[in-house]
């Protein structure tokens, strides 16, 4: 059962590579790489759970977090085409 779950998320992965590679913006091409974020977040969980080691779900806890804020890092640099600009701005004080 669980070696079908890990067939059907890599060929889901090859898929959304493929997605990414031929997505016809920038934000779909993001969305591709988020979801194959999730992707490998999932393969940790099924890998360790075959694997009996708990552990593992830290791993794939951490690597969540990461995928999120580099998924809302790129979403900011393409919108303001800089990480450092806020709400406001230095003049404003």
């Amino acid at each position: 059962m669980f070696i079908a779950a890990t067939i059907a998320l890599l060929v889901t992965m090859v898929l959304t590579l493929v997605r990414a590679l031929l997505g016809p913006s920038i934000f779909d091409r993001i969305l591709a790489i988020n979801s194959f974020g999730t992707k490998i977040v999932l393969l940790i969980a099924v890998y360790g759970f075959l694997t009996n080691r708990p552990d593992f779900m830290d791993i794939a806890l951490v690597y969540s977090l990461i995928n999120f804020i580099g998924t809302i890092a790129v979403l900011k640099f393409f919108e303001y085409d800089d990480l450092g600009s806020g709400a406001y701005q230095e003049d404003d004080f």
